[in-house]
């Protein structure tokens, strides 16, 4: 049986199994694979990678804290994962390891499936981080004519910005004044920060600027947990379409499990099962 398995430090809570594994059920592919969650801390990650060819593991995901480690040790690397500096899956096909990020795709796949398509659309982008890196680019080539990312340090709203040369990423701060004031501009607005995230215990200060974005606005949260965050909430109220990131989820692993088996699955079927598994 081929091996295929998620890595990462902690590792316990990761969804990747349940969702693969659901996956190669549909497939009639469990008798040939396997996908299992291993624990690897961040010092072991070019180890893990050695004993992996030794194995002969066809491949596998990566999360926190490997994604960034990895990209040095690939043989070669795909576009986003290039352009994102971190890689999220790894195949090990002929003696190659190639280092993939479905992270980005995975977001566009699930935003147009919530139907919040970003062409010809002014995005307000909440946060700088590691997410926003791997959404700023795919909302761009989504067709979004703008994208204001905004954090509470702007200087690293502007580093992320530095990525698009033509000057389509525009940085700005996250307080209720500029917030309140680019709103009305944007008839889409992404959380990528961990603010409402379970377990953090972090929340919006201030969630006003919902209430001054466009009625055909719509609200895309990352956090899938709880499903439903304040941000979300508040959008719903007025009426707004909202998804949450559980989609993101489902189709950064749909399109794993593409470049693992080296062929094309029907995603939104896939899409289905695994909304119905993640129950």
């Amino acid at each position: 049986m081929r091996q295929l398995c998620v890595i990462g430090d902690p590792i316990a809570h990761s969804k990747s199994p349940l969702l693969h594994n659901t996956m190669l059920r549909a497939l009639e592919l469990d008798g040939e694979y396997k996908y299992t969650a291993r624990r690897v801390p961040g010092a072991d990650t070019a180890a893990f990678l050695a004993e992996a060819r030794a194995e002969g593991v066809a491949g596998f995901n990566a999360t926190m804290p490997h994604k960034e480690h990895l990209v040095p040790l690939m043989d070669r690397l795909s576009d986003d994962a290039r352009m994102y500096g971190a890689v999220n899956t790894v195949c090990l096909r002929g003696g190659e390891a190639v280092g993939h990020n479905t992270d980005g795709a995975g977001f566009l796949r699930a935003l147009l499936a919530a139907g919040l398509d970003p062409a010809g659309r002014t995005v307000l982008l909440l946060g700088a981080g590691g997410a926003a890196r791997a959404v700023a680019p795919k909302l761009l080539q989504g067709g979004a004519e703008a994208v204001f990312i905004c954090n509470r340090t702007i200087t690293r709203a502007a580093q992320l910005c530095a990525w698009d040369p033509l000057g389509r990423l525009a940085p700005a701060g996250m307080d209720r004044e500029t917030l309140a004031r680019l709103a009305p501009r944007c008839s889409l607005a992404v959380n990528c920060t961990s603010l409402g995230m379970e377990g953090t215990g972090g929340q919006f200060e201030d969630l006003s600027f919902v209430d001054a974005l466009p009625p055909e606005a719509g609200v895309f949260d990352l956090i899938y947990s709880p499903a439903e965050t304040a941000l979300l909430r508040r959008a719903r109220a007025r009426g707004l379409r909202t998804a949450n990131g559980l989609g993101m989820l489902i189709w950064q692993a749909i399109l794993a499990l593409e470049l693992f088996l080296d062929r094309e699955l029907d995603g939104p079927a896939m899409a289905r099962l695994l909304e119905e598994a993640m129950k």
